[in-house]
């Protein structure tokens, strides 16, 4: 049987409230994705909160009006709380993936985890570049459609389609809870390229 975790990315004050898009598509999910993370930490699942902190000598981040977003001790860089349970991890990470230069990696093994799923935003950012480096260590990855948002509905959709024709199951939240519930086994080979 597969042993989950839950991964967010990024559900934090700068980012969501970079424009009104963010706001309003995280707005919108909130309440049926808080029940998400309830119902799945009932089930026993860990839930890795990915905490994006930018570096002020990184001189590859993108200022939001001007300034750093999502500095170390900022109310910006805090989690959104609603989403936030004290058995929860906190991971911080400095780029898109959460396994860039982080301890993800090693923390899943040590638990001995083989399929991670992945939510949050940007769904063709931080979510891409999470599955993939997540496929390439070996995880199996499932994205739930309903529980990753993007600021624009065609990135969004961009992002589904790309990722369940190459390295990620892709289902809606409430079959992720039904299947881990049941043990279902869920099918992640590999689809055949054109």
């Amino acid at each position: 049987m597969s042993r989950y975790t839950i991964l967010t990315n990024d559900l934090q004050r700068d980012l969501v409230d970079k424009n009104p898009q963010r706001k309003a598509h995280v707005e919108r999910m909130t309440p049926h994705f808080a029940r998400f993370l309830a119902r799945m930490r009932d089930l026993r699942v860990p839930v890795v909160h990915l905490q994006l902190v930018y570096d002020v000598d990184d001189k590859k981040i993108e200022l939001h009006d001007g300034r750093i977003p999502v500095l170390r001790g900022t109310a910006g860089a805090e989690l959104l709380p609603e989403f936030v349970h004290p058995d929860d991890v906190v991971m911080e990470k400095k780029k898109d993936s959460g396994f860039f230069e982080t301890r993800l990696h090693d923390f899943l093994q040590e638990r001995g985890v083989d399929t991670v799923v992945i939510t949050g935003m940007q769904a063709q950012v931080c979510i891409q570049t999470t599955a993939a480096d997540a496929h390439f260590r070996g995880y199996n990855v499932v994205v739930p459609s309903d529980g990753v948002v993007s600021t624009r509905d065609e990135d969004r959709t961009r992002a589904l389609e790309w990722l369940a024709s190459y390295c990620a199951v892709v289902l809606p939240m409430d079959d992720v809870v039904a299947r881990v519930r049941e043990g279902a086994d869920i099918d992640f080979s590999v689809p055949a390229l054109p």
